[in-house]
């Protein structure tokens, strides 16, 4: 059922004259939100804030490695048991929101939190960063099935690169006040401790992430729901088990979420092994901090080119090119022996890593039946988490075996290309509907 559509649309000449609608860039703005989480939580300064607390407890750094890991396992195990039941019960009309709310507060609030903790307690910086973790990725199954509310078919390429990009922008800019903080600690420059420092960094992150959502809460509401029922949670249940019986009538977009299995999974694998690359080259902490940003700034233009060319060329043929790009980069990993090899490498990556992930999400969204889209995108999120156990796994057991790590990443193409000719078999949204369910 559908309760409106406020998106206007103008020709310019023969094309679309592509401009933004209020609901439209404020979806988009939470990208640029949450975005910090994933630069300083996620990849930057959790991980060695971490690292440094279980050190000073006493646990070595095998261990504390492995329970930085199983944690990680956990909440992604959580969320694959939730995303899809919860999901299914946000398709009721004004469920959806609701379910974004309680993830985002949940989120915002453990990561403020992580900045209370004493530093020498891991095992709690661990339970509390699950919480974060688990806010975070849970906000972002509703933010992006909110995609169907706010755009059209033909729009989705666009609004979700734009989102992507300016989120990268985003990232940066909390990123580098929170470096700038630690690393004028660390000088002696700042009265903070580096402790201190760090701790800043979270609260500047929940800060960020509470202050920028605001156009989300203010302008983005659920137009695609279904009426809702006795006993919600009993029929969400029924509804999920009926669409497993009845997996035929979306031949199509089960494709889509196997090739994106495999090759999303190559993708957040070089992605989150980057500075283990990085330091087997010899770059020290502070050049790979570099190497990010730097990624972080080619990859905000290039996600917004990727929507661009996918308009022009189709998205199917887009997503080609990014496989083609990362496939390229394996082969390149291959034989790669210095700095400047790790730079052009960060620089390829940097051109295709938010275009892949923004069509992506885009091309799946004009798939999925939009009024069922929580219950599918919480496969589409369950699929992307998933993703993340196969590819570091191939590459650890691919450089032990051959004790040459540069083997481990050429091994990653065999997901790019397993993606790429499933991907193949997918239909073109434009033409390809779901099959509705008989009553």
């Amino acid at each position: 059922m559908v309760a409106g559509d406020n998106h206007n649309h103008t020709q310019g000449g023969s094309e679309l004259k592509f401009r933004l609608t209020k609901e439209e860039k404020s979806w988009a703005f939470y990208d640029w939100a949450n975005s910090a989480y994933s630069i300083i939580i996620t990849t930057a300064v959790f991980p060695l804030f971490y690292k440094a607390a279980a050190t000073n407890a006493g646990v070595s750094a095998t261990d504390s490695t492995a329970y930085l890991g199983y944690t990680i396992s956990i909440f992604t195990f959580i969320l694959a048991l939730l995303a899809p039941v919860l999901g299914t019960i946000a398709d009721y009309r004004g469920m959806k929101k609701k379910f974004f709310t309680a993830f985002f507060i949940l989120g915002t609030g453990a990561t403020a939190a992580l900045a209370f903790i004493p530093s020498d307690n891991w095992l709690m910086l661990l339970v509390v960063y699950t919480f974060a973790a688990l806010g975070s990725t849970g906000a972002n199954v509703f933010y992006d099935s909110f995609l169907t509310d706010v755009s059209t078919s033909e729009r989705m390429n666009r609004v979700s690169a734009f989102g992507y990009g300016i989120g990268y922008i985003g990232s940066t800019i909390p990123f580098i006040l929170s470096i700038t903080i630690i690393l004028l600690s660390q000088s002696g420059v700042l009265p903070l401790s580096v402790t201190n420092a760090s701790r800043a960094a979270f609260l500047i992150t929940a800060v960020w992430w509470l202050l920028f959502s605001v156009p989300m809460f203010r302008h983005v509401h659920q137009i695609h729901f279904i009426e809702p029922e006795p006993k919600p949670v009993v029929q969400a249940f029924k509804r999920l088990g009926n669409t497993f019986r009845e997996i035929r009538k979306y031949r199509g977009l089960f494709l889509f979420l196997l090739a994106y299995f495999f090759y999303i999974d190559g993708v957040g694998t070089i992605i989150s092994m980057s500075t283990a690359y990085g330091s087997d080259l010899g770059i020290d902490t502070n050049s790979l901090l570099i190497v990010l940003f730097v990624t972080q700034v080619i990859a905000a233009p290039f996600a917004v080119i990727y929507g661009r060319l996918a308009d022009r060329y189709g998205t199917k043929q887009i997503l080609y090119v990014g496989i083609a790009v990362y496939t390229f980069v394996c082969i390149y990993a291959y034989s790669m022996d210095s700095v400047a090899d790790f730079w052009v490498l960060a620089m390829l990556v940097g051109t295709s890593q938010g275009g892949i992930q923004a069509l992506s999400r885009s091309y799946f969204g004009r798939l999925v039946p939009k009024e069922n889209s929580n219950e599918f995108f919480g496969f589409y999120n369950i699929f992307g988490k998933f993703a993340s156990i196969m590819g570091p796994l191939l590459v650890g057991v691919t450089a032990q075996m051959t004790g040459n790590t540069n083997a481990g990443v050429f091994s990653l193409v065999i997901l790019f290309i397993i993606g790429g000719i499933i991907l193949y078999f997918v239909p073109n949204p434009s033409r390809y509907e779901p099959v509705p369910e008989t009553p």
